[in-house]
């Protein structure tokens, strides 16, 4: 099974100058419950972004070059594993129609100037299955939505 997990805002942005625009402690521990003990997929440059390796997963990474301290697959090699699709912009576009769910954050703000936005799933297939509303804790700068998608399977 191959799902993707984003946060994006009102407008779909997902980053800014190469980092999440916002600090949300809840959302960060929901990306946790949900990745833990999975194979984690994602872009160079979403790579870079992270602190380091997450604790219990696997690091995939798909680029054309070698990429430090992480194992670099292929397209093709990356559709026959399970796991979760974690950014940016451009893998989310190029998995979006191979996934079979999709965890979405919506964070309740509306970010300026942001660079990378998280493809629109309209006609894509997905069906709204669950939602959840949480307001923002202490460590949180924002309000966010849960929602899990699931892809109709027509």
């Amino acid at each position: 099974m191959l799902g993707m997990i984003v946060a994006c805002d009102r407008n779909g942005a997902i980053g800014k100058d190469g980092d999440l625009p916002w600090r949300q402690s809840t959302d960060l521990q929901h990306f946790k419950n949900i990745t833990m003990g999975s194979n984690l997929i994602m872009g160079r440059k979403t790579w870079d972004s992270l602190p380091g390796v997450l604790p219990g997963r696997e690091h995939y990474v798909l680029s054309r070059g070698n990429v430090e301290g992480v194992e670099v697959i292929s397209f093709e090699q990356a559709l026959e594993m399970d796991g979760w699709i974690i950014g940016g912009g451009e893998i989310y576009k190029l998995f979006l129609p191979h996934v079979s769910q999709l965890h979405r954050t919506i964070i309740d703000t509306r970010v300026t100037d942001a660079d990378t936005f998280f493809p629109d799933i309209t006609g894509m297939g997905f069906i709204l299955d669950d939602e959840k509303h949480v307001s923002a804790g202490e460590k949180d700068q924002h309000n966010m939505v849960f929602q899990h998608w699931i892809k109709n399977s027509v």
